[in-house]
């Protein structure tokens, strides 16, 4: 009998990771569990790049695009949904351009800040609603005069998320993962054949409808300064929506900051630990088969 895998697929954006990922699913029978920072965000579909067809993934559209996720979170999460599939024998495909997510989780990571408190985050939600927002920022100050000061004290969500930051336990996280076959791969494409494909993916984007993905998050009273919107290309759509300009020049300039991300992606990847590295998905696809074919026990 095989022992259920684990494998994450790597990569810098736009290098063909969900393909991969989703070809392998299909034939082994895995769920994919979502390793992007921002596809957790909800109704950030477009410009994260999002999957059209969810069904087969887990950790998609969890927060709000003001809510706050970090890694912590992420890997008690991941770590929960890992204990339930090799309870049952599945195979696991972890997919995501967030790279200190993926080692966090596969390299088991015992040192990460706690998750957020929902007991904690709706004590403030109340006490913002009872007290004002200058009561919680006075409260703020005096328990934290710097963390204040670096805070907009006349915004509701910032000041609650200023206060959780405070009172947040400081106790890191312990999880453990079960005993699936572990692999890492990334695909790492020739930079002028990835800077060809961003620049392309961000055209389609654009003519998809990212503009007006990002006009209905303002309607919505999201925007600049929310988690959600550190996202590649929204503040920059953000900016256009209110200044004006071209859409082929906003399409250059979210390529250039795709592009320059992209380039830190691989400085990481050069740092993984225990990764196997492809020039291309087929490369990859094959080297995958062998692997998971290859032990029986």
């Amino acid at each position: 009998m095989k022992s259920p895998f684990l494998l994450a697929v790597m990569g810098p954006t736009a290098s063909g990771k969900s393909d991969l990922a989703e070809a392998i699913a299909e034939q082994y029978d895995a769920v994919i569990l979502n390793a992007d920072a921002f596809q957790v965000y909800k109704g950030m579909d477009i410009g994260t790049a999002k999957p059209t067809d969810k069904s087969r993934y887990e950790l998609l559209d969890l927060k709000q695009p003001d809510e706050s996720f970090g890694v912590g979170e992420f890997v008690l999460l991941a770590a929960s949904r890992l204990e339930e599939h090799f309870a049952h024998g599945r195979n696991v495909v972890l997919c995501g351009g967030t790279g200190f997510y993926v080692r966090a989780l596969m390299e088991e990571f015992q040192d990460l800040e706690p998750a957020p408190d929902p007991e904690l985050r709706a004590l403030l939600v109340e006490k913002l609603e009872l007290e004002g927002v200058e009561n919680l920022a006075l409260e703020l100050t005096q328990k934290a005069p710097e963390i204040a000061g670096a805070t907009d004290l006349k915004n509701p969500v910032r000041v609650r998320r200023a206060m959780e930051k405070v009172m947040a336990s400081k106790t890191p996280i312990k999880f453990s993962l079960p005993a699936f076959r572990k692999l890492k791969l990334a695909i790492t494409p020739n930079i002028e054949l990835s800077s060809t494909k961003i620049a392309i993916r961000t055209q389609t984007m654009i003519q998809n409808g990212w503009v007006a993905e990002v006009e209905q998050l303002l309607n919505h009273g999201y925007g600049p300064g929310d988690p959600g919107f550190r996202a590649i290309g929204y503040e920059l759509i953000n900016s256009y929506i209110l200044d004006g300009g071209t859409e082929e020049y906003l399409a250059e300039k979210i390529t250039l900051e795709t592009v320059q991300y992209a380039k830190r992606q691989r400085t990481w990847l050069r740092s993984e630990p225990n990764l196997i590295q492809f020039s291309d998905c087929s490369e990859a696809h094959d080297a995958t088969v062998s692997w998971a074919t290859s032990i029986e026990y």
